[in-house]
């Protein structure tokens, strides 16, 4: 009868570390991802995005037959409110992504990092406008200094640091429709929805661009070609690594190694591809970074009185 626990102990310390490589995994492929878009030069944005979801929707479909999980995706196309509610959240996810590539390649990754830092503090604040969630003070707290941080930035800048609230904003709504209800729904089966609601667009974006400017895709170099098809790749494998990691994580530790891709984008664009960091910017970011410290302090707590109170009650 001691021997249970005992057993069950190394079986889940194993499941953990796997869990934890997984999330390395995939927020180190998000972190480098600016990196990758800016090889697929001189191919412009918007044919990127448009490639990059007709080619996640076709390595989904491979995916799907080479894996026969086509049932959880017959299960979701039978149901109208699941389909519906995915086609809204491939439209925000479509602006993140053309939003993020347009900023990578016009010298604006320290503003993605940027936008990817504050993305837990508007999810608590969606939590509030949209699901009328109560705050904690601690909560309430990391928004204010968020809002401070925004406004130190937009004095930095010139202007409100637009990109960055964009792709906070769209990736914030597109978690909270993820969640409310198509959260049962596996990674794989959610970007097929997704992609399939977004190809009609990614096809008319293509016509658009051969008419203005012609399209790039098989024209530069086999290489070129070859990196424009792993668009599809390296927009869903760090999205089935993240599932992995996500049902062997407890959510505390998952929400700490989120930070990792925004750190690594802002040494990107720091370090990498030398954007400028005036004092007043880096003011703006030690704001970001003390009310994410709040905020993830804040949630470890409530964590464990959570459990405590769960203990107490069994």
């Amino acid at each position: 009868m001691t021997q249970g626990p005992t057993r069950r102990k190394p079986a889940v310390r194993s499941a953990a570390n796997t869990g934890l490589i997984y999330a390395i995994c995939s927020y180190g492929i998000w972190g480098f991802l600016p990196l990758y878009f800016l090889l697929l030069a001189p191919t412009g944005a918007f044919e990127i995005v448009a490639w990059r979801v007709l080619f996640s929707l076709v390595f989904c479909g491979v995916l799907i037959l080479a894996t026969r999980a086509w049932r959880p995706l017959v299960a979701a196309l039978r149901t109208p409110r699941v389909v519906w509610t995915m086609g809204l959240a491939g439209v925000l996810i479509f602006i993140n992504w053309q939003t993020f590539i347009l900023a990578a390649l016009s010298g604006h990754v320290v503003e993605t990092a940027l936008g990817y830092f504050i993305n837990p503090i508007i999810t608590v604040l969606l939590g509030v406008l949209v699901l009328h969630e109560r705050l904690r003070a601690a909560q309430w707290a990391a928004v204010v200094i968020s809002f401070i941080a925004v406004i130190v930035l937009s004095v930095g800048y010139g202007t409100v640091p637009w990109i960055s609230l964009i792709l906070a904003f769209s990736f914030g709504l597109y978690g909270l429709i993820k969640k409310r209800v198509g959260g049962h729904l596996d990674a794989l089966t959610g970007l097929t929805l997704e992609t399939m609601w977004l190809a009609p667009i990614a096809i008319v974006q293509l016509v658009v661009v051969s008419l203005l400017t012609g399209l790039t895709f098989g024209t530069v170099s086999p290489l070129h070609t070859v990196a424009l098809i792993g668009s599809g790749v390296i927009t869903a494998v760090p999205l089935l690594f993240f599932a992995a990691a996500s049902r062997r994580l407890p959510l505390s530790t998952l929400g700490l190694v989120q930070y990792l891709a925004p750190v690594l984008q802002l040494i990107v664009g720091v370090v990498v591809l030398q954007e400028p960091m005036p004092p007043e910017r880096w003011l703006g970011f030690g704001l970001v970074w003390v009310a994410l410290i709040v905020l993830t302090v804040d949630m470890i707590v409530a964590g464990r009185s959570q459990r405590r109170l769960l203990t107490d009650l069994v």
